[in-house]
């Protein structure tokens, strides 16, 4: 397994973890920050909504993390979220690098010090392709949707606010 050296150590971490996955893509480094769903896209080259944004929340009733990976271009509903894992409350930058172990913008779909309550915005699925943050705010990597719901193991929802 030959994971870059040059990669910042959370994206190295997120390396080695895709790579014991069997996962055959490598984490890519994005010359700009891909903190926002644009960055990343802008940075790639691809559509906004093909950014697998990882949006941390806190279980209100027992401070569970609540990972929701959405598409780049959808808001999450907080509504619907909570109707499937309970009532939410926010989570700071440091209750998500505590839990996480990353720091906001670079909150990779696993890995994750505490294993949170999660789920995969339905949305995604309409796309071939996907790129997901790999630890770092300018670490990616790219995946389909069938591959981070097999990484995941996460359930799928409809989390999208809708106007």
């Amino acid at each position: 397994m030959n994971i870059d050296t040059s990669l910042p150590e959370s994206a190295q971490r997120v390396a080695r973890l895709l790579a014991e996955a069997g996962h055959d893509k490598p984490v890519v480094m994005l010359p700009q920050t891909g903190k926002t769903s644009a960055e990343a896209a802008a940075g790639l080259g691809c559509d906004v909504a093909q950014i697998a944004k990882s949006i941390i929340f806190r279980r209100a009733a027992d401070d569970a993390p609540v990972l929701v990976i959405a598409s780049g271009a959808n808001r999450v509903d907080e509504r619907k979220v909570a109707a499937q894992v309970g009532p939410l409350a926010k989570a700071d930058a440091k209750f998500v690098r505590d839990k996480t172990g990353y720091a906001i913008g670079g909150v990779c779909p696993i890995g994750h010090l505490t294993p949170p309550v999660m789920l995969i915005d339905a949305d995604l699925f309409a796309l071939d392709s996907l790129w997901a943050a790999a630890g770092h705010p300018h670490a990616v990597f790219n995946l389909s949707p069938q591959q981070l719901e097999a990484m995941t193991g996460a359930p799928v929802a409809d989390v999208a606010l809708r106007d």
